[in-house]
């Protein structure tokens, strides 16, 4: 008898109804709680009641879990380099410093929070001459948090209107990642006289205000009073620099008078 082949068989077969199979549904999902419960006769009423009890305790797990894994990122040696040089003369000589662009945060960050279970994105909104940037953190089981910044465009530098909104953005983005992250470059902040500033002061603005500055207390007042206020919130983390480099030139005057 000669053997039959598999697709013979399956013609010799009686053609039989094929029922659709039992969709497989995990025991612990929502949909296999709430076939259990109704298995069991359990009313709307207590159904409702105990999926709000499993989503809250779904969220509770995994804001506990965002926590722990931030803390084992935080762990981590992050190390932002500052690649972008920043280099100027003005009458009063020549200012030179770094700071690190958004890849450089990026490139810092990115795989360590990938490692622990993140991922990132940004939300921007423009209302007005106000751009906000919000960075989004999220982890792996679906807890998430962000952090908000605003500021004006950067038209400094004859930037049209595209680049000073792509400008002002990319650096919001910059520091609202290290901001939801909790890191920070190397020696970020006030770095003492004649050391690096943050790249949201436009290197025009610095250098008058330094000039400004060299001639005294009473040209460094004038020039403040001058600026808009925007300007004036923009030297604002290089005040302290500004205010020391008056009051030594105002010294120095008196020494040569």
């Amino acid at each position: 008898m000669n053997a039959i082949t598999a697709a013979e068989s399956l013609e010799l077969a009686p053609q039989q109804e094929r029922m659709p199979q039992p969709l497989s549904v995990a025991a612990n999902s929502h949909t296999g709680i709430m076939l259990s419960l109704m298995d069991r006769g359990a009313s709307l009423e207590q159904i409702e009641k105990m999926m709000d009890l499993v989503e809250r305790n779904e969220k509770r797990e995994a804001e506990k879990a965002y926590n722990e894994a931030l803390a084992a990122f935080k762990s981590l040696n992050i190390k932002i380099v500052k690649r972008k040089v920043v280099d100027f003369e003005t009458q009063k000589g020549r200012t030179t410093y770094k700071h690190a662009e958004l890849d450089d945060v990026v490139q810092a960050v990115g795989p360590g929070l990938s490692e622990h279970g993140f991922a990132w994105s940004w939300k921007t909104k423009q209302d007005g001459g106000s751009i906000t940037v919000a960075c989004v953190l999220r982890h792996k089981l679906g807890h998430s948090e962000q952090v908000s910044l605003s500021a004006g465009a950067d038209a400094s530098g004859g930037k049209n209107g595209i680049q000073a909104v792509i400008s002002t953005t990319t650096y919001l983005q910059r520091h609202t990642l290290k901001q939801i992250c909790g890191v920070a470059e190397a020696g970020e902040g006030n770095d003492g006289a004649g050391g690096p500033t943050g790249p949201d002061i436009p290197d025009a603005l610095l250098a008058s205000a330094r000039e400004a500055a060299m001639g005294g207390w009473k040209s460094l007042s004038k020039y403040i009073a001058g600026i808009t206020e925007k300007e004036r919130i923009q030297l604002g983390p290089e005040s302290d620099n500004l205010k020391r480099a008056a009051k030594d030139a105002d010294a120095h005057k008196e020494k040569q008078a």
